[in-house]
């Protein structure tokens, strides 16, 4: 991934997203999706961080991380960043973060654009020469409460496309259907915010809790989204991908 240049501030908060070059799959199957969320958690440390290839080692991860268990022993890491939300896609990633160190990051965008990459490659018997990433991550400076609500609500209704590919036009054909699928949605912090046990170690959560109502507050916030598609202001501030 190539180095951005970009001046982030500790304390603040960004959506930030990366994109597969060429509009190629990140993810290509289950354990792509388990090895993204496991980077997300992993890489997020001041250390040097070894990720194990080893199959034995990935089905423990997964088992590990699936049950909402600690997957190593970050929990004694100096955070880079603060995890607040996550989504993965097919191609693309989102995230929700904020900077704790400096550079923080850059450093961590790093990292993953290193390490996921070389999974990837290894696994797939990926040869194709040039960059894994479009480019540069891309990232949003989060400016106050109303945006960071509407970051939090896009990057979790992200994943309506891949079932109603009109729905930000706002073209919803089943609603009941649209609000089940992302309850079920494995690839991101929804369901840890909902109560659901997930992938809750992955997210800080309390800070976006209180200001949104806690979990009933979200999932409102989450059917009023998809149903006033067509109202909803602040949509070019954090379309990013």
């Amino acid at each position: 991934m190539p180095y951005r240049k970009a001046e982030f501030a500790n304390g603040e908060i960004y959506h930030v997203v990366t994109c597969r070059s060429g509009n190629e799959p990140l993810f290509l199957d289950i354990d792509d999706y388990y090895r993204g969320i496991f980077s997300i958690y992993e890489l997020n440390t001041t250390r040097a961080v070894e990720i194990r290839l080893r199959r034995q080692a990935r089905l423990i991860e997964k088992k590990r991380i699936n049950n909402g268990e600690r997957v190593s022993d970050v929990d004694k890491r100096e955070k880079l960043v603060e995890i607040l939300a996550f989504c993965l896609m097919p191609n693309h990633l989102h995230l929700l973060i904020r900077q704790l160190k400096d550079r923080g990051i850059s450093k961590f965008m790093n990292k993953f654009g290193a390490g996921y990459p070389a999974y990837f490659k290894k696994k797939h018997n990926f040869k194709k020469k040039g960059y894994f990433f479009e480019g540069r991550f891309v990232s949003v400076h989060i400016e106050n409460d109303n945006q960071l609500i509407t970051t939090f609500v896009y990057i979790h209704t992200n994943p309506l496309v891949l079932i109603e590919p009109r729905w930000k036009k706002g073209v919803v054909i089943n609603l009941q259907k649209a609000i089940k699928f992302l309850e079920n949605y494995k690839w991101s912090s929804y369901q840890d915010y909902l109560g659901k046990k997930n992938f809750p170690s992955v997210t800080e959560r309390d800070f976006l809790l209180e200001i949104m109502g806690e979990q009933r507050g979200v999932k409102r916030l989450i059917i009023d989204w998809i149903k006033h598609k067509k109202e909803m202001k602040g949509i070019t501030e954090v379309s990013l991908e």
